[in-house]
């Protein structure tokens, strides 16, 4: 019965392949068989099987053969079809990667080796390999969607792969370029996408370290802050000493050019003992270098322990008192008890370069944005004169005749000195205990402030003693009798210098220029040569009594253009003589101010001398502060502000603060004229004020002295 029957050979075999899925088998490398082999395969033998579907012994061997034929026939397809497509692919491979593909001894050895130059960027070099970080993401997703496709598409897709990777750059263009072509708007906006991302290139990665750190040397802060966060490899580059140090050393003590940002001074000292390290560092040598003179952690950990000397004060050792809790003897032997303790576990641990610029950046910005602690200190019983202080004490003068020293941290007099007879109105101290002070009873006073012990008592003016100064083995004294008087303690010998006409108020000594400066009730500024006791030049431009004369640091740069114009500048009193006893008084003074001779060094007959400071700021009781450029003489700018005459004044690099007869304390910016913040609290005039990295401190004739802190956050410790 035709029920009962299967099929011949031939159309079982397009039964077969009506039943099986078809595939798109269009891009596929297919291979003809030959006709002979279809021919076999077509010519299977056909029988009929009884009912019910039961089969004969004899027919069911002729159904296996028939089974067995059609399998072997597709695995010789699959052979051939392999063959064929690894005599096309193979010979490709072979002749652009023979180091994979070349069979051993078949023209190996003459083959050119590829240069392994790299010293060019793969992108200047295509015939170079891309040694571009596969992206773990994507190879994730294209191995997924890859299982799901069958071996056979799995293998042409691996092969269309393989010519890709083997084929050189030109080649590689020309299939992209063929590729391309067939795309449609959806493979197109796919490929758009893709690229987008795939085109970006991680440039820190791929550069060598030192290239790296150049180029985030000139990131400002924020910028810098943010790069960190890209990656890991972007945040040990970034977070790196060698940068950090960079960006220290282009804001710490001094106005950035870049963001016009400056931070307060932590320590010089460490700023320049690494400096060489970290060039070393940033041109790729010694990477692993330990420098063991570098300031350990502990020794810059509190900012409130940094050094944080007045404008008077030189830059030494810490101060205190023997057996006291700050005795350097005591602080020594701590510190080397630290240290054995640490030489069993390594070199001592360095405090980051960018926490160093962390805690300056947060003082800077309490200086900015005016936040800050204030702590009032009430001994006195009258009004204070002067003071000077350093990281732990403060020293205050007054019109009681005593001079009080403070516990900074504690708010507590320490020691009280007494000794005089009448007002106390100038005193300095250094580094290795001792003190000046001078009095309007006419004497000078050397003290060991430790112990409270007078050393010493100068009696050289017939009047009050208004301003003292010592530099080194010189000490230096104005007084109400018009003269300047220098103590050298290296030969023990004394000169005076005469010129100013009324009460001289301030004196400052110049060590490197060996020169002096001299501010008088007489309203004029002068420069003296200590080596001839002569006077170089007069400034002349006050109204009132200069109250005080203060050299800015050697390297205070100003750029006169980022001054505030100041309207109406009157030159006819802004101005400096060569000398009151040569000087042309019938010139103008324009002419005064632009001669030949304001324009020559002041040592001509000796030109390795150094030259006296570039910058100096001067305050009077006209209620002006004048900035004067030494050379030429010029007043460069006038501060305007106070509406009662300035007693005191105090800069450093970054700011200048000025106290006043109208009981107000003015932060300025001495680059720019402008006045930055102006604080209140006395109820007095306000007669001295000292300055630091950190620390403002002001004195008065209501007898207070005010403590402004900027450490830490919000101003506070």
């Amino acid at each position: 019965m035709a029920s009962d029957t299967f099929p011949s050979g031939s159309a079982a075999t397009e039964l077969h392949t009506a039943e099986t899925p078809r595939r798109h088998s269009a891009w596929r490398t297919t291979v003809a068989l030959p006709l002979a082999e279809s021919s076999s395969t077509s010519a299977s033998p056909s029988a009929l099987l009884p009912g019910h579907g039961h089969e004969t012994p004899l027919v069911r061997s002729r159904n296996d053969e028939a089974n067995t034929a059609a399998v072997s026939d597709e695995t010789l397809v699959n052979k051939s079809a392999t063959k064929s497509l690894n005599k096309m692919i193979t010979p490709y491979l072979t002749q652009y990667i023979p180091k994979q593909y070349n069979p051993i001894g078949a023209g190996a050895e003459d083959a050119p080796l590829p240069s392994t130059n790299t010293a060019y960027c793969y992108r200047h070099r295509p015939d170079m390999l891309c040694r571009k970080q596969a992206d773990e993401p994507t190879m994730e997703q294209l191995q997924k969607e890859l299982a799901r496709e069958s071996q056979q598409d799995q293998q042409s897709i691996a092969n269309v792969w393989s010519l890709f990777s083997a084929a050189p750059a030109k080649h590689r263009n020309l299939m992209l370029q063929g590729i391309l072509a067939q795309c449609c708007f959806p493979q197109l906006s796919f490929i758009s996408s893709s690229v987008r991302n795939l085109i970006k290139i991680d440039f820190l990665s791929a550069l060598p370290p030192e290239l790296g750190f150049k180029i985030l040397c000139y990131l400002d802060t924020t910028s810098l802050c943010k790069a960190a966060q890209v990656s890991r490899r972007w945040r040990t580059l970034a977070d790196d000493d060698v940068v950090w140090h960079k960006m220290c050393e282009q804001h710490i003590d001094r106005k950035c050019t870049k963001c016009g940002w400056g931070l307060p001074l932590l320590d010089q000292r460490r700023l320049r003992t690494e400096k060489r390290r970290i060039q070393l560092r940033a041109s790729g040598q010694g990477l692993n270098e330990f420098e063991p003179e570098l300031t350990s952690l502990s020794a810059v950990e509190d900012p409130q322990h940094a050094r944080e000397p007045s404008p008077d004060v030189s830059v030494g050792s810490k101060r205190s008192a023997p057996g006291s809790p700050f005795s350097p003897e005591l602080s020594a032997k701590r510190i080397c008890s630290r240290n054995g303790d640490s030489t069993h576990l390594g070199p001592p641990k360095k405090r980051p370069w960018k926490d160093v610029y962390k805690a300056r950046f947060k003082v800077g910005t309490n200086w900015k944005y005016g936040r800050y602690s204030t702590m009032e200190l009430k001994e006195h019983e009258n009004g204070v004169m002067c003071l000077q202080f350093d990281d732990r004490i403060l020293m205050t003068g007054s019109y009681d005749a005593t001079v009080k020293i403070w516990d900074l941290k504690t708010g507590k007099v320490i020691r009280t000195l007494t000794g005089h007879t009448q007002g106390i109105r100038c005193l300095q101290f250094d580094d290795g205990g001792r003190l000046i002070t001078g009095s309007l009873d006419h004497t000078i006073k050397v003290w060991n402030w430790r112990t409270g012990q007078l050393l010493k008592t100068l009696n050289v003016h017939t009047r009050g003693v208004i301003g003292v100064h010592m530099a080194d083995k010189l000490l230096a004294s104005g007084s109400a009798d018009n003269t300047i008087v220098v103590h050298d303690f290296s030969t023990y010998k004394r000169f005076t210098l005469t010129g100013h006409t009324d009460w001289v108020n301030s004196v400052r000594i110049d060590i490197p220029s060996r020169t002096l400066f001299s501010a008088s009730d007489d309203c004029t500024v002068k420069l003296w040569d200590l080596d001839t006791n002569t006077c170089l030049k007069t400034f002349e431009g006050h109204v009132a009594q200069v109250q005080t004369v203060l050299p800015l640091p050697a390297d205070f740069e100003l750029d006169e253009s980022d001054l505030i114009n100041t309207a109406h500048h009157d030159y006819t009193s802004d101005s400096a003589s060569q000398s009151s006893s040569t000087r042309d008084r019938s010139a103008t003074p324009e002419l005064r101010q632009t001669s030949s001779s304001d324009n020559h060094p002041l040592f001509w007959t000796d030109p390795t001398r150094p030259s006296p400071p570039s910058y100096m700021l001067t305050g009077s009781l006209d209620g002006t502060i004048r900035l004067w450029h030494i050379p030429t003489g010029r007043c460069v700018h006038r501060f305007f502000g106070h509406v009662e005459g300035v007693w005191g004044i105090a800069a450093d690099s970054l700011r200048l603060v000025s106290g006043a007869e109208d009981k107000t304390i003015k932060i300025w910016d001495p680059r720019t004229g402008k006045c930055e913040r102006t604080l209140t609290g006395h109820t007095g005039p306000v007669t001295c004020v000292g300055l630091s990295d950190s620390r403002l401190v002001s004195g008065s004739e209501d007898g207070t002295v005010r403590v402004c802190c900027f450490f830490g956050e919000e101003g506070k410790s």
